[in-house]
């Protein structure tokens, strides 16, 4: 029998060790995944439109460029349709450390890549498919993190708990913006240009080194091993999921338009328009670091304050505080006034926290501990193609045709908009119990044998 489960002797939901063992594991390995997601979005707008569409006009170099982080928006549906089949057949932990190599090795590779001026065309089709794999590998990384550690949590706190490997989002954006920083301050900007970049690429292979130890000692969810002991492991999840949960699935994606799109407005757009306006990217790159430091705080601060006063409640707060910020964002950015620029740059984040500390247990609570990892991770990953892939792009566009940075905010208050109408119409499961599904009737084609009892005491 498994050392995992709540019979006597095994490891309960929500005991200490092995909750705190997940919330770390979780927590530490997002935060190295949206490191080197977050690496192609920072170096890109600084280095790739002249390393890889050099013939390019500045403009259409930076649309080439967000139209390549595009497609690894593209990539994360699909990585959640492999890793969240798998995540619901095998486990959590193994898939787990699968999206990590995935994830890893791609960043490292794009690190060794040369320039168009040295291998031509085949540079930019490798920049791709590197993208390509990053954004399967973080397609599936999203929703074993949030399930481990929510099928250890229990039914208790889990708005603070699923916060913490939300977590990782500001902590990848420290860590690769801060990265960024360190190298263009102690190297020449020609320097940095031609090679310094790379050492941002390169340095993920230690941190997924580190991610893999952590990774490898935790143990399977309680939740997941009873499913497994019961027999109630489904023969294809991902489509009994879209069978059983479509409606939940559409409305997750729909929901994180508000949180996704201005979040990669607010830290990848954001260099573009200061270029725009002449401001220097080191100052820039200081403000986001702050903003990400902010929100180191703010993720788990309202993640802790749904379990009080709601999940969608505090969803719904955050998105109509998103609505406005949008407006406010870019007309006092647009007066490039260096102080004004720097305070709305490092509050930026604080909107998308409201929404991002909370959302986590609001997505995965709405699925059934069979087909969780599955559901959750596609209703989560397909808002990667509505919201965040294109934000950056469109942004550029509105910019570029109009100049009128308030367009961007109108662009921000639709996503608001549309996000709280899926918002009112998913149900709140803030008190739903997840340790006990493994007991639902069996529906016809779950499960692979006959169910069988086993002792729970």
């Amino acid at each position: 029998m498994s050392d995992v489960g709540t019979a006597g002797g095994q490891a309960q939901v929500g005991a200490p060790g092995p909750l705190r063992r997940a919330v770390l594991a979780s927590t530490i390995g997002t935060s190295i995944e949206w490191y080197d997601y977050f690496a192609y979005g920072t170096v890109g707008a600084l280095v790739f439109p002249a390393l890889f569409f050099p013939k390019a006009a500045p403009l259409t170099g930076t649309l080439d460029v967000f139209s390549i982080f595009f497609v690894g928006f593209i990539a994360r549906p699909i990585g959640a349709l492999i890793f969240g089949h798998y995540g619901d057949r095998i486990g959590r932990k193994a898939t787990l450390i699968a999206t990590l190599l995935v994830m890893g090795l791609g960043t490292f590779l794009m690190g060794l890549l040369p320039g168009r001026n040295t291998i031509g065309v085949a540079a930019p089709l490798l920049l791709i498919f590197f993208r390509v794999c990053q954004g399967i590998g973080v397609g599936g990384e999203w929703g074993g993190s949030v399930i481990l550690s929510m099928e250890w949590t229990g039914n208790h706190r889990r708005g603070f708990i699923t916060s913490w490997p939300q977590f990782g989002v500001p902590v990848g954006l420290l860590l690769s913006t801060g990265v960024v920083a360190l190298m263009q301050g102690i190297m020449p900007k020609a320097a940095f240009d031609s090679w310094g970049w790379r050492v941002v690429f390169l340095l993920s292979i230690v941190l997924v080194g580190v991610g893999l130890w952590i990774r490898l000692g935790i143990l399977e969810t309680p939740v997941f091993q009873r499913l497994l002991d019961r027999q109630r492991i489904e023969r294809q999840p991902m489509l009994e999921a879209i069978r059983q949960h479509w409606k939940e699935i559409i409305l997750s994606a729909v929901l994180r338009l508000p949180e996704q799109a201005p979040f990669y407005i607010f830290t990848v757009f954001v260099y573009t328009f200061g270029v725009h306006l002449k401001i220097d990217r080191g100052f820039l790159l200081l403000a986001v670091v702050i903003a990400a430091i902010i929100e180191l705080g703010a993720i788990p601060f309202f993640g802790g304050l749904s379990d009080r006063i709601g999940r969608k409640r505090m969803y719904l707060i955050g998105a109509a505080v998103m609505g406005v910020w949008g407006f406010v964002y870019f007309g006092l950015y647009a007066t490039a006034v260096l102080p004004i620029v720097f305070a709305v740059v490092a509050l930026s984040l604080i909107p998308h926290s409201m929404q991002y500390g909370p959302q986590a247990a609001l997505i995965a609570e709405n699925f059934t501990g069979r087909l969780r990892y599955s559901g959750a991770s596609l209703g989560y990953q397909l808002a990667s193609i509505i919201a965040g892939g294109p934000a950056p792009l469109i942004a550029t566009a509105i910019w570029g045709a109009t100049l009128n940075p308030f367009l961007i905010g109108a662009y921000i208050l639709l996503c608001a908009v549309l996000g709280i109408g899926a918002t009112v119409l998913i149900a709140d499961r803030s008190k739903h119990d997840i340790t006990t599904e493994y007991d639902e009737k069996p529906h016809p084609g779950a499960g692979e044998q006959p169910e069988r009892t086993v002792p729970t005491s």
